[in-house]
């Protein structure tokens, strides 16, 4: 009995934020999250690389994992279903954000340096960690979910788009004039396409140069297309919810903020 009601306060806390203390929790987690990736950026500079600061960065990087593994053992133990947390997305977030650390100690030596340090670039998923903060953009994973086919077809009607363009220019423009493979030119189609214009490759044609000229005008179409077709979906499900309320008495449509069926005058 007591076990089960410490289990229930520790999930009461830990994974719901409408509480006093499960906003405190959020909110110390919080600051614990941005300080451990703030000194994961810092590590990465060359001026902090020295045995003074490394020492220092060991001791962030220990006491911070320590605390999310203590936050990730918590999780599992108070949550409902164990099966379903650990294969969840912030499950995986949480146990990338722990597993670098322990690998580097249980496999120490110079012959798996590399491969240790390759690992614990992970940590950086630890910022992956603050989106359980923001409401938002669950609706936005569930918008993207939801139009993942829409979005698929359309990426594979660009990659198509691509290889017809950088074959076209390959024709045109020719090895003489940088284009030497069907590969480097639809290269030069994907980069030309999403407008990132690195400039290693350019048509020197005036055909070609036509041809560039349209795929540089598709391009802003085709940053637009993904991000309307999220829209409309972000939009839509957010009128299906405020439109949800129903009155019992006639089955009239309403919205949140009535207090009686403007159809019946029931008192909601």
């Amino acid at each position: 009995m007591i076990k089960s009601t410490l289990r229930n306060s520790i999930y009461r806390i830990i994974f719901e934020a409408n509480t006093r203390a499960g906003k405190a929790f959020d909110i110390a987690l919080f600051v614990v999250i941005g300080f451990s990736v703030f000194s994961i950026m810092l590590e990465s500079i060359p001026r902090f690389q020295v045995s003074e600061y490394l020492k220092i960065f060991w001791i962030i990087e220990s006491t911070t994992t320590l605390i999310f593994t203590i936050e990730y053992l918590l999780r599992l133990w108070s949550s409902p279903s164990t099966k379903l947390y650990t294969r969840s997305f912030y499950g995986v977030i949480d146990l990338l954000s722990i597993l670098p650390f322990y690998l580097s100690v249980l496999l120490p030596g110079s012959a798996t340096f590399t491969i240790i340090r390759s690992l614990r670039l992970l940590r950086i998923f630890r910022v992956l960690k603050l989106s359980r903060f923001l409401l938002e953009s669950n609706l936005l994973l569930q918008s993207l979910v939801r139009s993942s086919r829409k979005i698929g077809v359309f990426l594979f009607t660009v990659v198509l788009l691509c290889i017809i363009m950088g074959t076209f220019m390959y024709a045109i423009e020719g090895p003489e004039n940088g284009f030497t493979s069907i590969p480097l030119s639809i290269y030069w189609a994907i980069v030309t396409l999403t407008t990132v214009g690195y400039g290693d490759i350019a048509p020197s044609t005036v055909i070609g140069q036509l041809l560039a000229s349209v795929i540089m005008i598709l391009g802003y179409a085709i940053i637009a297309v993904p991000t309307g077709i999220v829209t409309v979906d972000l939009t839509t499900n957010n009128v299906t919810k405020t439109d949800s309320l129903l009155c019992n008495s006639c089955n009239h449509s309403l919205t949140a903020e009535h207090k009686f069926c403007s159809n019946c005058g029931t008192q909601l």
